[in-house]
């Protein structure tokens, strides 16, 4: 390597500090909170507002049309601007407030018919995903950026993780059991009305704040972004890229990428059954096996040891058999096990409802699903990461932003099209409005069963097959970046 180049790669592949990690890793609470408050979505809607379940599950299908255009528009955008407060940072700093006021309108509809409500939903949930593409695309990029080194953005993207995780603990266990207690007028306090008006004021408030918090803290790093690294090639893109040309050209590049389509394709496959079963284990939870508020609250403790155990997991699992393999290896695995309670108690191999054994048996299960459940992201992300270098080496572009964008849509498919399943799967089994768990009949909760147990298991392990697709492994990321290095310190 020439001294140019060599010196180039010492400044790309630094280290960074936990405090530059954690600023970094802070701008994922907001996720956290929009993710909290979503286990109530569907539910406020259809079953304390009346809205059917196939007209929520279309507003949750034209969020995800809207997302399909937004997410690489903004993710573009966020590759191609030039200011002096860098390529990212403009773009989440202007989402903070359009995030709050979405966030709090979404939770307070005024008084409507069942159609005005389905209106009124379908428009503040698309203004609140539009809001949050202009955060969480330049964000995700930002941590692809930070660094060249092939072990650090795991790292990076580790922290990330574990904060969101940790946060997304928190503030749902925050959300059941101090917004929606359970009450004697209401056996679950996810069914009062009355209670929605507090999140809508302290989700909008906190996702604002976080945002804004992420943004300042991490301004420092600016300097050592690529735009501040690489010249332009000449006077006219100095403030803009040809944006039209570059995003039809990022676009076919990333998807003859056999990499890329490896990885995003396994995105989409569990951010829809990760959907699906956002919404359905809320009901199962309820109406399947009687949990109150707080019960459900257990959810969100049985995450803590694969939070905690993440980091160490993935920097073991990548350093043993590498990125492609660690992903599959968790896919695999967090599916089965997440699944199968649902699968048990379908047929009657599990505790009975109201029992301390029914508690100990399905949080027991998940307590160990959700260890390689909570690391398929870190891989994924860091994967994401090298895909990055490897698409800068072959089209000249860097593309973070593209690339991210089309991950941040995959992962609001979770709400999206794995909203519309399950909205038009509670239609296919005759799941009622306003429903009361004395009167529901059996089928309709084998129904609920079904959609979280065997169907999720047959679109998670059919889909996952195309991780083995992905063809960087550490070798040959080494080599990307010695020619990126080279074309660079030129």
């Amino acid at each position: 390597m020439s001294e140019p180049a060599a010196q180039y790669a010492s400044g790309r592949r630094r280290k960074l500090s936990r405090p530059a990690k954690l600023a970094f890793a802070s701008g994922s609470l907001e996720e956290a909170m929009v993710g909290a408050a979503g286990i109530a979505t569907m539910l406020f809607y259809n079953q304390v507002l009346g809205v059917s379940a196939a007209l929520c599950g279309t507003a949750f299908l034209i969020a995800s049309i809207v997302d399909a255009v937004s997410d690489p528009t903004v993710g573009a955008l966020s590759d191609s601007v030039r200011t002096r407060w860098g390529r990212r940072h403009p773009f989440m700093f202007l989402s903070a407030l359009p995030l709050g006021v979405s966030f709090y309108c979404l939770y307070q509809p005024p008084d409507l018919s069942e159609f005005g409500l389905f209106l009124w939903f379908t428009a503040f949930f698309v203004l609140l995903r539009i809001a949050k593409t202009f955060y969480t695309v330049p964000h995700a990029a930002l941590g692809a950026e930070l660094t060249d080194d092939y072990d650090e953005r795991t790292s990076i993207f580790a922290w990330n993780w574990v904060v969101m995780n940790i946060g997304s603990i928190a503030l749902t266990a925050f959300v059941l059991m101090v917004i929606f207690p359970t009450t004697d007028e209401y056996d679950n306090g996810l069914l009062n009305p009355g209670r929605y008006e507090w999140l809508a004021v302290i989700g909008g408030v906190f996702v604002a704040a976080m945002v804004l918090t992420c943004t300042l803290t991490t301004a420092n790093q600016i300097p050592h972004l690529h735009q501040q690294l690489a010249a332009l090639p000449d006077e006219a893109r100095q403030r803009y890229r040809r944006f039209f040309r570059d995003l039809v050209e990022n676009l076919g590049g990333l998807f003859r990428n056999r990499s890329y389509v490896s990885m995003f394709a396994c995105w989409v496959v569990l951010s829809i059954t990760g959907g699906i079963k956002g919404v359905v284990v809320t009901y199962a939870f309820i109406y399947g096996f009687e949990f109150t508020s707080e019960e459900i609250t257990l959810q969100q403790v049985v995450r803590v040891p694969g939070a905690f155990l993440g980091i160490v997991l993935c920097a073991w699992l990548t350093r043993l058999i590498d990125k492609k393999y660690s992903v599959i290896a968790l896919c695999y695995s967090a599916g089965f096990l997440v699944g199968l309670p649902f699968c048990l108690r379908l047929v009657g191999w599990f505790p009975d409802n109201g029992t301390l054994a029914l508690l100990v048996a399905f949080f027991g299960i998940w307590v160990i699903g959700y260890i390689p459940f909570q690391s398929v992201s870190i891989v994924i992300d860091s994967c994401l990461s090298d895909i990055a270098d490897e698409h800068e080496l072959a089209t000249g572009n860097r593309a973070e932003g593209m690339i991210f964008a089309l991950r941040t849509f995959g992962a609001k498919m979770t709400a999206g099209f794995g909203g519309l399943f399950a909205g038009f799967g509670l239609e296919i089994i005759g799941f009622p409005e306003r429903a009361d768990v004395a009167t529901l009949a059996p089928e309709v909760i084998d129904g609920l069963l079904f959609m979280i147990g065997p169907l999720y298991w047959i679109i998670v392990f059919g889909g996952l097959g195309l991780a083995f697709l992905y063809n960087i492994d550490r070798e040959r990321h080494a080599r990307i970046l010695q020619g990126l290095e080279a074309r660079r310190s030129a």
